[in-house]
């Protein structure tokens, strides 16, 4: 365990010194130095590129295997296939948080008022709604006359 902390802090200091001296030659082998640097992340970039393509293709041929596994499963016990019904026209919401689409400034309120609303206040609003409802039901029924007399109308 000694040796491998020992190494990890040895290492960065050997690191350093060689990046410094590396960098203290002449110009020309710093800029061979970045081609080739270049021309290696090219190659490994294209070499990422084919592997995912090769990946994919791998993957593309698997599902064909199973779809056909599939069909055959359906045929065998006379079973139809569900209907994907086809996506709507409106973009995919990406997975990207950063890219969801914007709040309107009254669903931001709506959604301000409902957080600061607590159990207390959402009883007291239900109370006060039920209350004007009977209110204006009693009304509905009832004619009031102006001398504090009711009228069924």
């Amino acid at each position: 365990m000694a040796a491998f902390i020992a190494k990890q802090m040895m290492g960065n200091q050997l690191k350093a010194v060689q990046g410094a001296a590396g960098s203290m030659g002449g110009g020309e082998s710093s800029e061979t130095d970045k081609e080739k640097e270049e021309e290696a992340e090219r190659e490994r970039l294209e070499a990422l590129a084919e592997q995912e393509e090769r990946r994919k293709e791998k993957h593309r041929k698997m599902e064909e295997e199973r779809e056909l596994m599939r069909q055959g499963i359906r045929d065998k016990y006379k079973i139809e296939k569900k209907v994907e019904p086809e996506e709507s026209f409106e973009p995919a919401m990406p997975d990207n948080p950063l890219m969801r689409k914007k709040k309107t400034p009254e669903e931001l309120a709506a959604e301000a008022e409902a957080a600061d609303q607590d159990e207390f206040t959402k009883l007291k609003n239900t109370i006060e709604t039920q209350i004007s409802e009977v209110k204006q039901q009693i009304e509905e029924k009832f004619h009031v006359i102006s001398g504090g007399k009711c009228v069924l109308q």
